[in-house]
């Protein structure tokens, strides 16, 4: 059974503030010329561009490469970053660009075949005894059958922790509609669980 997040406590708010600073200041570092605060910054945001990007594209087989991509492009621009935002959200702003033009390159190529059914493939690689298995899996269902933009300002802020302005910004829209997008995700994801098990309403 899946239970919908709590929110962040205050400590965990702070946490993540403090996270996002040091991430920042590397990000500055290697601005610099730093190969140790490259290589920090690559691995403090390596996960977050991953599910950011598996979230946003339709093609589970791209996720690698379409991190890499990300990693790049903020490599290559990394001397046009001055700390005006967290390093956190800079590069989730790369991640869904270079998702948005896997897009536009990829509706001007011809489809050969469809994406094959990797999920029965997963799911066969992973235990089924691992804790939290069935959960990941059941929200992974549940979060596709989110609208787009439901779905993004949802992994934004509940998944990755990214402040509500922050998500605004990646996502191109108001505070108050990332607010709104989580709330009706919550409550379709809510009702979801309500009706594959209704033992969990209670």
């Amino acid at each position: 059974m899946i239970t919908s997040a709590p929110p962040a406590s205050r400590e965990e708010r702070r946490a993540t503030r403090s996270s996002d600073d040091s991430i920042t200041a590397w990000a500055l570092d290697a601005r610099r010329g730093d190969a140790d605060a490259v290589e920090r910054l690559v691995r403090a945001l390596h996960r977050d561009v991953q599910r950011y990007v598996a979230h946003l594209c339709a093609d589970p087989q791209a996720v690698d490469d379409l991190a890499q991509d990300t990693f790049l492009r903020a490599l290559g621009s990394l001397h046009r970053f001055e700390g005006r935002c967290s390093a956190r959200s800079w590069l989730l702003s790369i991640a869904r660009r270079a998702v948005v033009d896997s897009f536009r390159h990829a509706a001007t190529r011809p489809r050969l075949s469809d994406v094959p059914d990797w999920l029965p493939a997963a799911e066969r690689a992973q235990s089924p005894h691992t804790p939290g298995f069935d959960d990941g899996v059941a929200l992974l269902d549940l979060l596709t059958a989110l609208p787009a933009e439901r779905r993004e300002a949802f992994v934004l802020t509940q998944l990755l922790g990214l402040p509500y302005a922050e998500a605004a910004v990646l996502s191109g829209c108001p505070v108050g509609t990332v607010r709104s997008r989580v709330a009706r995700a919550r409550a379709t994801l809510l009702n979801l669980l309500t009706e594959a098990d209704p033992a969990s309403a209670v």
